[in-house]
């Protein structure tokens, strides 16, 4: 890859009928790639965001299971032939006080695990011979909750974690043809925070850059690292600074 002109590429976001995965999905089209828009429950949003992109379709499928990712990336291939770009949105939480331990059962742990790391590594693997024929990348969307003592949940911090050492390992031994990437946002502004003024008044006040960071911040990164050519491996913070500070 390693250009910012995306024609004839296809791009699949897990995730991206809102927040951080549309947004994405958006800038990807702008350059002018295929998007394939994907969510397991939110169809109406899902077809909606990929009718008004230039080359946008839509596949319903949850990625929490080998199966499940099997047939959404065969229904990427059926309909474009090819993929470039994996970026791995589609995630999780639970909202626990870390000091919660009893709320923090081993129901939610499965339950978070199984989206933002078994789901993760199910549509990696079903996506791994289609990228290699295009020497294609991955991007997987993390968390600082995932490098440091944070986060919404400990379950959703150790998935996260679990998510970065994954990207790094994956690295080692899918190039030369596949990069893997990830990036670390900090608080963003979607849906699933609209809540959190406490934690966005902290993170304007302590910030370096004294703001969240928008789902379009965060997709200018993964975009970044799509089509950066000798970039693998690597976990991006996208925090404004946070960690510099905390």
């Amino acid at each position: 890859m390693g250009t910012r002109d995306l024609n004839g590429s296809v791009v699949l976001v897990t995730g991206s009928s809102s927040g951080i995965g549309e947004a994405t999905a958006r800038q990807f089209d702008a350059m002018g790639a295929s998007v394939v828009i994907n969510s397991s429950s939110t169809v109406d949003a899902g077809e909606a965001i990929a009718a008004s992109l230039r080359d946008g379709s839509y596949v319903q499928s949850a990625v929490g299971s080998e199966e499940s990712a099997a047939a959404l990336i065969s229904a990427v291939l059926d309909r474009h032939g090819r993929l470039d770009v994996l970026v791995n949105n589609a995630g999780t939480t639970a909202v626990i006080p870390h000091a919660d331990i009893e709320a923090a059962d081993l129901e939610v742990w499965r339950r978070i695990f199984e989206v933002n790391v078994f789901g993760t590594w199910a549509v990696t693997a079903a996506a791994l011979p289609a990228l290699r024929s295009t020497e294609g990348s991955i991007v997987n969307v993390s968390s600082i909750a995932g490098l440091r003592p944070t986060g919404s949940s400990i379950p959703y911090a150790a998935s996260k974690a679990a998510l970065n050492h994954m990207t790094t390992l994956l690295a080692k031994v899918v190039g030369p043809q596949v990069r893997v990437n990830a990036v670390a946002p900090g608080l963003v502004d979607t849906p699933w925070t609209k809540d959190w003024e406490v934690i966005r008044e902290f993170v304007t006040a302590v910030a370096p850059l004294r703001r969240s960071a928008t789902p379009e911040d965060v997709a200018e990164v993964i975009v970044d690292l799509a089509v950066a050519s000798f970039v693998t491996g690597q976990v991006v913070t996208v925090d404004g600074g946070l960690t510099l500070a905390t």
